[in-house]
């Protein structure tokens, strides 16, 4: 393991992983270490686990790149839909700057792994515009043309048929309402449709965990944009993480 490869960490609501990334590779570098997300999360607690995280790769000395779930602008988080409130108008790049002892550059956890798909997974080569969702708790997304970030999209919150978007065709709502994949499909359809309609991508990315069954529902869309599963799967906010954080740091 290279001391220049960067420290990808990924802070989710449940668990927060790292690994030491090759960002030549564009794949893990080490094992994948994770530790249960304190509670409450605040910015000092998740810093303390960030730097026992850290600790673990002894030989990488290089940068950290780190995702959160919010609006992330100049390394200052201003949104917390889903993480404590202690977060909004945050430093987060000079909290954890400090606490790791090194130079640390935070990015939306969702523009995180949009990058990394474009860089090496799914949309690897394709030009024009392309749209990441990611399909969990909520809908993240990541709007990506010809290679350059438009950060902080939040398509997930664009208000369709009356309803917040996420509110109606995220995962977690498939899941709690115990719809069948064709019902989910029907939503997603119309999530999409209007997403087309604003944005004319030449490629949707459909990420987070239920990608995994994406052959259950992506042949249901009844959309006219391809769209494909993420390849990186869990490694993506890693990966895309240490590649923000290593573009920021060049």
């Amino acid at each position: 393991m290279s001391n220049d490869h960067p420290i990808g960490i990924d802070f989710g609501g449940t668990g927060i992983k790292a690994a030491v990334v090759d960002l030549g590779a564009g794949d893990l570098a080490s094992n994948r270490e994770k530790i249960q997300t304190p509670q409450p999360a605040t910015p000092d607690a998740v810093a303390e686990v960030f730097a026992e995280l850290v600790g673990r790769f002894p030989a990488s000395t290089s940068q950290v790149g780190v995702t959160v779930p919010g609006v992330v602008r100049h390394g200052i988080v201003h949104s917390a839909a889903n993480i404590d409130p202690a977060w909004i108008n945050t430093d987060a790049d000079a909290v954890f700057t400090a606490a790791l002892g090194r130079e640390v550059h935070v990015v939306n956890d969702a523009d995180a792994a949009g990058l990394a798909e474009v860089e090496y997974g799914a949309a690897k080569g394709q030009r024009g515009l392309v749209i990441v969702t990611t399909l969990g708790t909520g809908i993240g997304s990541a709007l990506i043309h010809n290679g350059v970030l438009v950060p902080n999209s939040e398509l997930g919150h664009l208000e369709i048929e009356g309803f917040n978007a996420e509110s109606r065709a995220a995962n977690s709502v498939r899941e709690k309402e115990q719809l069948s994949w064709e019902d989910w499909a029907e939503r997603l359809t119309t999530y999409y449709r209007a997403v087309e309609r604003l944005f004319s991508p030449e490629l949707f990315v459909v990420g987070g965990g239920v990608s995994k069954s994406s052959d259950a529902f992506l042949p249901l869309l009844d959309i006219e944009t391809p769209i494909v599963a993420a390849q990186l799967r869990n490694a993506a906010g890693i990966i895309g993480a240490a590649l923000v954080s290593s573009r920021a740091s060049s």
